[in-house]
């Protein structure tokens, strides 16, 4: 956690880190909202802490073995002070209580996925008692409401469910959050109602599988009727979604995003390969054609959106021809952006004893082909914008010079521009585009 307050000798104090996605950086700042409610302040410090939490993720084991060794880095600290509290949460703790407790026998408590509303009781309870506690239930429905501390003031995450029903096989996700959980729409709108009485201005709303909202029986509504209702109801400025599954986009929630007022036009979609074999091998539910047939949908309602997705490079069985076939197909689709991935074994998930692993120096000569074909696309789609006026959310100062503003358009580009009076966080500006480059747009006030 960053941006902590000032602290004294006679504060109690907290120092949390979280890894891995967007889910993670939330479930953090439920975290901290109950420290808080304890009257803990954070502190950006581990050597001023009277308890450290350390948010964790498992989807690759290079992940793991970081954390490892941030676990261990505090093994001296508890050495000093013996009333130190240290805690694990997350997807870790969810899948390896034992190895952790073996790994790092100085840990106290570990904490799973679906009980991080029960961080107070275990912190009073270490504290009376000398016992190291674990709280994982693979079966407890998540907590809907939990006070969580922000980490900034312009831009909330808001979960609507939990836990993921997909299985893809790569993914370990499903192990470890659990199957899908769909929060109540009225303790979501309250979230996201009380987020703009503070001055939020945008939300994003956050699930393995938004599209899958409502299925559990979790809800009244669906995804589509979902989003109509915060449009309408939830106050705020601007709202996003993360992430959609593509098997499950379907024209009820382009249609209800079409007739909105404040959900955004960025639409990501992960296709994780462009070639069918592979897709078919991923259990990801969709074919090449299914994706091309979807996206030329969104484009046909929305003409201006941004499209961004998520590719995954040398999954196993991914031949020459197969990943030319990738290639291919991003060159057809043209993203506005891909976040790509080296395929990572994930021990506990059937691709990680598929045969026809890729070795990782073919992994990673692919990956930088693949980029490369990308950066060209992105820079060509930003040159496109050159001239226009775009409506930008400031977010504030740029972190490398502070005469100049950053913001984010409705479609999710970043954009620089030189700082004027007006220019105050929260605020929203039009801004004629100069000058694109591959990953952010320069530009001035229109």
């Amino acid at each position: 956690m960053t941006g902590c307050a000032q602290q004294n000798d006679q504060t109690k104090n907290y120092y949390i880190i979280s890894y891995g996605c967007q889910m993670n950086q939330y479930d953090s700042e439920c975290l901290a909202g109950q420290l808080g409610a304890m009257g803990y302040l954070c502190t950006d410090d581990p050597e001023k802490a009277d308890i450290i939490l350390i948010n964790t993720c498992c989807v690759r084991e290079s992940a793991e073995k970081k954390i490892y060794g941030k676990i261990g880095e505090f093994k001296r600290l508890k050495t000093s002070n013996p009333s130190l509290i240290i805690g694990i949460a997350g997807c870790m703790a969810q899948k390896d209580q034992a190895a952790i407790f073996k790994k790092a026998p100085h840990v106290d408590i570990i904490l799973g996925t679906h009980n991080i509303d029960q961080l107070l009781d275990l912190v009073h309870e270490k504290q009376t008692h000398k016992n190291k506690l674990i709280a994982v239930d693979h079966n407890q429905r998540v907590a809907s409401s939990i006070p969580a501390a922000r980490g900034g003031q312009i831009s909330a995450w808001v979960p609507i469910m939990y836990g993921c029903n997909n299985f893809c096989t790569y993914c370990i996700v499903p192990y470890v959050r659990g199957r899908e959980q769909s929060r109540p729409v009225q303790d979501i709108v309250k979230e996201i109602q009380e987020l703009a009485q503070q001055g939020f201005k945008e939300i994003t709303l956050l699930g393995q599988n938004v599209n899958s909202y409502g299925k559990d029986a979790g809800s009244s509504a669906d995804f589509a009727e979902l989003l109509t209702i915060i449009d309408k109801e939830g106050g705020i400025e601007r709202i996003r979604y993360m992430t959609s599954h593509p098997r499950d986009m379907n024209d009820k929630v382009i249609a209800a995003i079409q007739s909105s007022r404040h959900i955004c036009e960025q639409f990501h979609l992960p296709v994780q390969s462009g070639s069918n074999a592979i897709l078919k091998a991923m259990n990801r539910g969709y074919t090449t054609e299914d994706y091309s047939r979807l996206t030329a949908k969104i484009r046909s309602a929305f003409p201006h959106a941004s499209l961004t997705t998520d590719l995954i490079v040398g999954f196993p069985g991914e031949t020459d021809e197969l990943f030319e076939e990738t290639l291919q197909f991003i060159k057809a689709i043209r993203f506005d952006a891909a976040y790509t991935f080296l395929y990572s074994p994930r021990s506990g998930t059937p691709a990680a004893t598929m045969p026809a692993q890729v070795p990782e120096a073919i992994k990673k000569e692919r990956l930088h082909r693949l980029m490369e074909v990308q950066n060209e696309i992105s820079l060509a789609i930003n040159k496109q914008l050159e001239g226009s006026c775009l409506e930008v959310l400031v977010e504030g100062p740029s972190k490398n010079d502070p005469d100049t503003m950053t913001g984010r358009t409705r479609t999710n580009k970043i954009v620089l521009w030189k700082a004027t009076e007006q220019d105050l966080p929260g605020n929203l500006a039009m801004i004629k585009i100069t000058h694109a480059q591959t990953w952010v747009l320069k530009g001035q006030r229109c």
